[in-house]
């Protein structure tokens, strides 16, 4: 049965768009009634840093009470911790040190959530009986749509009734989410480990179990270390690199928009073809040549003087090839997570896929600022090349063509 699958892809939908909304809303709000750069930046650590920590932590709370209570849960309090915001900013009662707790609060929510919705995918698997790629595919072209919609829409929202009032929204996706995944998902099974009568395991036990298993796994250990980096070239880029080249270029943040909506539109595309074909794709050189696409590429091409088309055309290109890496890397991780591990490893390597993302800012300031716009957009790219090609080198990565089948590990909740 294919109701839960494409329930959780609702449910991702809604919720994903809500959190542009906010990423859009939260800062404009404290830049306009406070006016200060330095709280902005406060407010973006206190909702990153305890998203990371709870992530890591939340694993073996997953695997233990399950992963679809876990999500609901966190959903629903979301509601409260987010709607607070608005309501309290606009009854007066809302001094800074409070709306850092929310924010804080909101971000340590969306950690464990996060994650939960993730371990979701082998028991959805599983239940619609489809290849891991067609989910993992499916659920990279609603994180990539929502990502490009929710950013338009925040703009225009934000515009309309103000960034306060814009946060209502993000708080109601969060209640149309638990209510779509409950509904959606009242009849899928639990992991068998989930449900058998043990004594629980000490929670530091459990939680060094999921490190073991990542620490141990070369393949595994190897993407949460490439996509951490690859995070933080990423964030480099967007945060810094691409407005300055703007700036130099036309003078008008409708480039930075325009770059952006061609590789998040290309991006979505390609991966609705990859939840097509990626599970009769070479899965090995799949990732070789769309890494070759999307990464150095796009940096090269601001590094040199080229008319604007030739910049798009690169970022088009890009952004299709690279709506094919989520769907292969995340089949590839979930194959080779036992399902009582879920929670745990998973937390785990999106958490350090996060660890770097807030130094993107700062490392691409710093280049800029020490070697000029063209050297740091060279050097971005060679070591976006270099972390994104290791696995040329490395002939265990060869690992990832292997398609083992799963058995299913699914009984009556």
């Amino acid at each position: 049965m294919r109701r839960p699958l494409y329930g959780w892809l609702v449910s991702e939908a809604v919720s994903l768009t809500g959190t542009r909304i906010s990423m859009v809303a939260l800062p404009w709000l404290v830049l306009t009634t406070t006016g200060s750069a330095t709280r902005t930046g406060l407010v973006a650590l206190a909702e990153m840093l305890p998203l990371v920590v709870l992530k890591v932590l939340g694993g073996p709370v997953i695997d233990r009470l399950g992963a679809r209570r876990v999500a609901i849960t966190c959903d629903l309090l979301s509601v409260v911790a987010v709607g607070a915001i608005p309501l309290l900013h606009e009854s007066g009662w809302l001094p800074f040190p409070l709306f850092l707790l929310l924010v804080a609060v909101a971000g340590g929510l969306r950690g464990p959530g996060d994650a939960a919705k993730a371990a979701l995918t082998p028991a959805l698997v599983t239940e619609a009986g489809v290849p891991l790629e067609r989910a993992t595919g499916l659920h990279s072209t609603v994180e990539r749509t929502a990502s490009l919609l929710g950013a338009a829409a925040a703009g225009g929202l934000v515009a309309l009734v103000g960034a306060a009032d814009a946060l209502v929204v993000d708080a109601l996706s969060f209640g149309v989410s638990a209510a779509v995944l409950a509904w959606s998902t009242s009849t899928l099974a639990r992991p068998a480990a989930a449900v058998v009568d043990q004594p629980p395991a000490a929670y530091a036990t459990r939680l060094r179990e999921g490190w073991s298993h990542l620490r141990g796994d070369r393949i595994l250990l190897g993407i949460a270390i490439m996509v951490s980096l690859t995070n933080l070239l990423d964030l480099a880029n967007a945060a810094v690199l691409v407005p300055v080249w703007a700036k130099a270029t036309t003078g008008s943040a409708a480039t930075v928009g325009l770059l952006f909506a061609t590789f998040g539109g290309a991006a979505a595309i390609g991966a609705v073809c990859a939840s097509a074909w990626a599970d009769r794709l070479p899965r090995y050189r799949t990732y070789l040549l769309a890494f070759l696409i999307c990464g150095a590429p796009r940096y090269v091409v601001l590094a040199l003087d080229v008319p604007l088309w030739t910049v798009l055309a690169v970022c088009a290109a890009s952004g299709f090839a690279s709506g094919f890496i989520n769907p292969i890397l995340g089949a590839v991780m979930y194959e080779r997570i036992p399902d009582a591990l879920v929670g745990r490893v998973t937390s785990l390597s999106t958490a350090m896929g996060f660890a770097l993302m807030p130094f993107g800012g700062l490392l691409g300031g710093l280049l800029v600022a020490g070697l000029g716009l063209s050297p740091a957009l060279l050097i971005t790219g060679a070591a976006y090349f270099a972390v994104t090609m290791l696995p040329a080198v490395d002939r265990r990565w060869r690992e990832i063509d292997r398609r083992p089948a799963r058995e299913p590990a699914a009984v009556s909740a």
